[in-house]
């Protein structure tokens, strides 16, 4: 069972179920009182998978991995392309025995460089020796199709049903596709497979990757200098060989006539998950949150339109389970139940739960981030103080140190506290994009 109740007003309730050998927690924070014609309630579900098994890093029943590298003719200058070899190098030598993997070359074209038969190889020994010496063998030629690069991916996933698909994908360059067709291909790759991207240097899109990571369910960031990428490529790999429960889906449950406005994953990132509701029937809707790791945690912000009731009058404004497919069928459990309880007392329904009240926060400086870097590209330079101040005083308040630190590089901060701040007459592209990258990371709520 979960949180305090302040004076009855902050609600947490809690509940737990296992998948094989995780336990996961359900654990609800709200303030569960509403004024007279009230509507909306919000609630902050966080969610947590515990190892049950005596030990962490139980290995899942099977796994795929693919690392997809750009190889077109702007990755030869600055030895990009010799730091991408040895960065996939390092990502095969953090692969664990026994998980099928590939390795694509990505130019104007997609191909294979490892394996040399079709489909993927199973690591070993034997197999990561010869993956390392084909990706040393990597070559910088031709353009960039990204698309082409994530059916190819798909095409390999497709030849194999492991539990676990993933993978990393690298470019230094925007896309030579039109935008139709990355966008085509995407969503052909959509529940298949999650892919982390990365972009070296300053040349590619960030709305290109951010698109691809989202719809994925994987993450997007720059590395400034390709000495930067061994780290990062060993990092992801490491990352993803510690997911163990596979394609788990967030469960929304609502009454009759209730509506849910939105459900945003609001920690360690924020992404909004409401288009991404798949109908179970007309009053429950499942959402992706995809593989998890052993004592992995994550916070979701719910919010729900109820049809408001009579002063003491308390509803189940919504259920919050989690579900995931099996052999026997979908299985569904545990739960985290979201109230509504209509009050005349001011002082309780008035109240903002300080869970709901960070998370809004967090949401919100990302947004402010995106628009203040928005409006100075576009020459708004009031619009972009504006945005970037609000966005400094968020993430002051929050205790957000990283996100503070990256917008210092592109606005001087006067007054912290109050948003003040003077926009820089010139910031690096890198500086820009970092800040824009990194815009939705959040910090937890402090329990």
């Amino acid at each position: 069972m979960g949180a305090n109740h302040l004076a009855g007003v902050a609600a947490a309730e809690g509940a737990q179920f296992r998948m094989g050998e995780h336990e996961f927690t359900v654990e609800v924070f709200q303030n569960e009182y509403m004024a007279s014609g009230g509507h909306e309630v919000s609630a902050i579900a966080t969610v947590t998978c515990a190892d049950e098994s005596g030990y962490a890093g139980t290995p899942p029943t099977s796994a795929a991995e693919i690392i997809i590298v750009d190889c077109s003719s702007s990755m030869a200058p600055k030895s990009k392309i010799i730091q991408a070899r040895e960065a996939t190098v390092a990502a095969i030598d953090a692969i664990r025995d026994s998980v099928a993997f590939a390795v694509i070359a990505g130019t104007d074209h997609a191909r294979v460089v490892y394996p040399a038969m079709r489909g993927m190889a199973i690591a070993d020994a034997r197999t990561k020796a010869a993956a390392r010496l084909a990706a040393r063998n990597l070559r910088a030629e031709g353009g960039t199709a990204i698309g082409s690069w994530l059916l190819l991916a798909r095409q390999l996933f497709l030849t194999r049903s492991d539990d676990l698909r993933h993978a990393i994908l690298l470019t230094d360059g925007q896309n030579g596709e039109r935008s139709q067709q990355l966008g085509m291909a995407i969503d052909q790759c959509i529940g298949l497979f999650s892919c982390d991207c990365r972009g070296v240097g300053t040349d590619w899109k960030v709305d290109e990757l951010r698109e691809i990571s989202t719809k994925l369910l994987g993450t997007v960031d720059i590395v400034q200098e390709a000495s930067g990428l061994a780290a990062d490529f060993e990092a992801m790999m490491i990352a993803s060989m510690a997911k163990e429960v596979a394609d788990v889906r967030l469960r929304v449950w609502v009454p009759n006539h209730a509506t849910v406005r939105f459900v945003k994953q609001v920690a360690p990132t924020v992404e909004d998950l409401t288009g991404r509701r798949t109908a179970v029937d007309h009053q429950v809707g499942d959402y992706p949150t995809g593989a998890w790791a052993a004592n992995e945690s994550r916070d979701y912000h719910i919010c729900v339109d109820v049809q408001p009731a009579g002063i003491g009058h308390e509803m189940l404004a919504a259920r919050v389970s989690l579900t995931q497919d099996s052999e026997f069928g979908p299985r569904t459990f545990g739960k985290g139940l979201v109230r509504a309880i209509w009050t005349d007392d001011e002082e309780m329904s008035t109240r903002i739960n300080r869970h709901v009240a960070h998370y809004t926060g967090q949401a919100e400086l990302a947004q402010a981030i995106q628009d203040g870097l928005e409006a100075r590209k576009a020459g708004n330079e009031d619009t972009a103080a504006a945005r970037l101040g609000r966005a400094v005083a968020l993430a002051h308040e929050s205790g957000n140190e990283e996100t503070s630190r990256l917008l210092a590089k592109v606005a001087d901060v006067i007054d912290p506290a109050a948003g003040t701040v003077r926009l820089r007459a010139s910031i690096t592209d890198a500086d820009e994009m970092a800040l824009n990258t990194r815009s939705s990371k959040t910090v937890r709520a402090r329990q």
